[in-house]
């Protein structure tokens, strides 16, 4: 049993928290006493991914559908947070979509939905969470970026430009409210074996487990401290 639970008191909204990173996160919160909230696209998943990880952990978790690319929908989803937990003192934003294909062969639709749900939907999720943390006299962004969001390759244009521009969007945000008390981190996995990528599931890449503990690394950070960027690769990948 961990006696630790540096948590405990804390209240934590994880986006795309239903699978793969983003359950892990939650899960990794909760078993640090955490109350968590989350969010994914539909209200089954949601509900479902709430129920395994009460009997999981045995913690204090919520959820509600949400389109983080919608900003009607960021703001019920704050709503429900307000109504349920009253407070927030840590956001992760792990939400995210990727399409993959050349410039030419990428939609308009296809771009403007990578870009709402990777960069647009963590602004929106930054922009209401700060207040709350203000409350709060301060608060922790953690936003799950990828090594694609500082190496580009072909296929990747939409999904690139999200990444990158988190990078900067974190960067940028860390500047203006450092002084408030708020801290921001990026993390930057490479190859995670989710239902995100194709051919998930081998055991040579990362395990969403090993994000999780990352974000709880950082988190334990004293808070003189920032860890601002952590770029996450697999030790021994394919050749």
């Amino acid at each position: 049993m961990d006696t630790d639970r540096f948590l405990t008191g804390k209240v934590a909204l994880v986006t795309g928290g239903t699978r793969g990173i983003g359950r892990a996160i939650a899960s990794a919160l909760l078993g640090q006493g955490a109350a968590v909230a989350l969010c994914g696209r539909t209200e089954e998943g949601v509900q479902l991914a709430v129920e395994s990880l009460r009997e999981e952990t045995g913690g204090q978790v919520e959820g509600r559908a949400a389109d983080v690319s919608c900003w009607d929908d960021v703001e019920a989803l704050y709503d429900f947070l307000d109504r349920t937990f009253g407070v927030l003192d840590i956001l992760v934003n792990n939400a995210g979509i990727g399409v993959f294909r050349s410039v030419e062969e990428l939609t308009p639709q296809e771009w403007r939905r990578v870009l709402g749900v990777n960069l647009t939907g963590a602004f929106y999720c930054s922009r209401l969470a700060l207040p709350r943390f203000r409350a709060r006299g301060g608060g922790f962004v953690v936003n799950i970026g990828s090594l694609a969001g500082k190496n580009p390759f072909a296929g990747g244009a939409a999904y690139n430009a999200s990444k990158f521009g988190l990078n900067g969007f974190s960067e940028a945000m860390m500047l203006d409210h450092r002084y408030d008390r708020v801290r921001v981190s990026t993390i930057l996995p490479g190859s995670v074996a989710t239902e995100f990528g194709s051919g998930g599931g081998e055991d040579w890449k990362i395990a969403p487990e090993d994000v999780a503990e990352i974000v709880l690394a950082v988190l334990r950070m004293p808070e003189r401290t920032l860890v601002s960027r952590v770029e996450v690769r697999p030790s021994r990948p394919q050749k």
